[in-house]
Parts: C-alpha cells; sequence; structure tokens
C-alpha cells in the first residue's frame, strides 16, 4: 500500500497513554525523580512552507530575488551575477552550473528576453530539478517499518515525533523503538516525545544491543496492534565503520523479522548545514539504502537552497520538511510549493 501524504483524513481521537517498556529497572539505589504529567498532543496548525522559508527567502536566496528586480538587461553581467548569487544562496557548485547553462541556452533560443521573464524559467527550472511528483510512503499493511537514521544533532528523534504525531492525524497507529541504545539521552528523549504524542515505546537501558530492542518493538506491534514501527537509530560510533556495520546488523533483523521490510529508510537531514547535509547524505545512502529524505529545521536556516543539489545529487526524494519546532511543524514536501515559496 503507498500512503498518499497529501491525503488529508480527519485527525483520529487520541489513543490511551501507554506505558514504556523497559527491560532494566533503575537501580534501587537511585531515587526516582517525579514524572511531569504528559503533555496534549497538539492539534492547533503548523507552519506553512512560505512561513518556515522565510530566512532562506530574506537572506541567501533574497539575492537571487533581487537580481531580477535590480537587473534590465541579460548581459554577460547578469549571468555572472546570477550563477554568483546562487552558490552564495547554497545550491552547491554542480546544481548552479547547471542551471544557469539552461537559462542561457533558453535564453538564446529566444525563449525569454527580460529579466522577469528569466525569473519565471528559474523557477520552472527549480521545479523541474525537484521533480513534479509529491512524495508518498510505502506503508503496507498489516504492519510498516520505517527505519530513520542520520547522524547525531540533526534532529532525528525529534524528526521521529512528528512523523508519529502525522501518521497518527492520518489515521495510523504507530509505536516507536528506541534502536539507539549508544546514548542515554536518545532514549530518554524519545521517551518524552512518546508520551507527549500519546504514543507507545519500546526501550532498553543505554549499551543494550540495538538488534534486541527492534525485535522486541516488532513483536510489540503485533501484539499491542500497531500498524507502523518508528525505529530510531545511532548517528554516532566510535568509528563510521562500526555506526554502518551496526545499521546493517538491525536491517537484517527488520528483513527476517518482516519480509521486505524495511518499507522506508529515511535520513534525517539538518537544512542548517547547507553543503555538509549533502556529504552526509551521500555517506547513508551508499551504505544502508535510503530511500527517503526529511529535511529537519528548514525554518532555522537561510541554507534552503541546499534542497536543491541534494535532489539533483542523490537523485532521492524528500518525503518531509521540518517548518518550526512545534510536533505540527512537519509537512510533505511539494516540489511547487516549495519553490514558489522562495519568490514570495
Amino acid at each position: 500500500m503507498v500512503f498518499n501524504l497529501f491525503r488529508r483524513p480527519k485527525p483520529a481521537a487520541p489513543a490511551p497513554a501507554v506505558p514504556v517498556e523497559t527491560e532494566q529497572p533503575e537501580p534501587a539505589d537511585q531515587p526516582r525523580q517525579a514524572q511531569a504529567a504528559p503533555q496534549p498532543v497538539i492539534e492547533e496548525q503548523g507552519k506553512n512552507v512560505t512561513q518556515s522559508l522565510e530566512r532562506t527567502r530574506g537572506g541567501l536566496f533574497g539575492a537571487v530575488r533581487g537580481l531580477f528586480q535590480q537587473r534590465r538587461e541579460l548581459d554577460p553581467d547578469f549571468w555572472d551575477d546570477l550563477e554568483e548569487r546562487l552558490l552564495q544562496a547554497d545550491l552547491g557548485a554542480h546544481t548552479t552550473a547547471d542551471l544557469v547553462d539552461a537559462l542561457r541556452e533558453r535564453h538564446q533560443r529566444r525563449r525569454f528576453g527580460s529579466p522577469d521573464e528569466a525569473e519565471v524559467a528559474l523557477r520552472e527550472q527549480l521545479v523541474e530539478l525537484l521533480g513534479s511528483e509529491r512524495a508518498t510512503l510505502n506503508l503496507p499493511e498489516p504492519l510498516a517499518i520505517l527505519l530513520i537514521v542520520g547522524v547525531n544533532g540533526v534532529g532525528k528523534t525529534t524528526s521521529i515525533a512528528k512523523l508519529s504525531h502525522f501518521l497518527t492525524a492520518a489515521g495510523r497507529k504507530p509505536l516507536l523503538v528506541a534502536g539507539d541504545t549508544f546514548r542515554a539521552a536518545a532514549i530518554d528523549q524519545l521517551r518524552i516525545w512518546g508520551e507527549r504524542t500519546r504514543t507507545p515505546v519500546v526501550a532498553q537501558g543505554p549499551g543494550s544491543d540495538p538488534g534486541a530492542v527492534v525485535f522486541d518493538g516488532i513483536q510489540a506491534a503485533r501484539t499491542r496492534g500497531a500498524d507502523v514501527v518508528i525505529i530510531d537509530t545511532a548517528g554516532r560510533l566510535h568509528t563510521k565503520t562500526n555506526l554502518m556495520e551496526e545499521l546493517r546488523k538491525v536491517r537484517r533483523i527488520i528483513e527476517r523479522q518482516v519480509p521486505g521490510a524495511p518499507h522506508e529508510t529515511l535520513l534525517v537531514l539538518d537544512a542548517v548545514t547547507g553543503q555538509n547535509g549533502l556529504m552526509q547524505a551521500k555517506s547513508f545512502a551508499e551504505i544502508v539504502g535510503v530511500t527517503g529524505l526529511i529535511l529537519a529545521k528548514l525554518d532555522s536556516s537561510a541554507k534552503g537552497g541546499v534542497v536543491f543539489s541534494i535532489a539533483q545529487e542523490l537523485k532521492l526524494p524528500i518525503t518531509f520538511i521540518g517548518t518550526g519546532e512545534q510536533l505540527q511543524d512537519l509537512a510533505p514536501f511539494d516540489p511547487e510549493e516549495f519553490a514558489a515559496a522562495l519568490f514570495e
């Protein structure tokens, strides 16, 4: 079953809170801290794409838009300035060169003759670069497995919480698995998000075998009636080789439990890192078979142009973008909407 991200069913009634599963109780000599009451699921409408791109539009990409307003002729200086400003907007050297070459060729074929028309042509080129098809998720029934990967600090755990909230509102029954057992903070953070979103979380103590946690999580999903398992993973071990071997091991366990899974492997990238995010994406895509991208913290970055170089270099669909800090601030990626928002 392919889940259409742009079909917006009415939000399902919140499920009752489910206690977090843990196989390692707290030591007796450590007093348990008082737990704050779980916060309710937030149902307000999140930021839209135009709002989230405010920094990009008013910053580096604003200089690109300004060029079309300042220039009156498409002379050689115009093309040099356009190339320079696209590079500053973090589109990357390869993507920028291809865009400018395509526009100059269209101009030479008399497709347009003014900066205003060149701006329209650039928007068309950007949409074409991103692909015209909107994102979809492969969520087969009765149980879909989503593996979430990415380096530490990119907003991976928060993106998982937003994704859980999104799927719950769409009528699905997600369950979260704390597969990043190398950081106690990652486990605790996922538990807190589970309470906030009223989503069950399967976790063990720090240092546990991630494969064992994933195995338990899939079994728990079957017994509890969950239909989507969202698995957090480690973002950094002692070496890159260790990290990638651990991810391969987790994938093998998933495949044995659910043939054909994981049905999606989504890489979370931090939009603030710009072109560095592209290097991260290449590394993960080569090793773990990434099927889609979640671009987090887009509202905090002036480097939204990296979306275009990611699309060109990796040929991977951008499935979601993080538009803000709240649970509801996760938007299915729409190429036309994104490109139009840059020129608002």
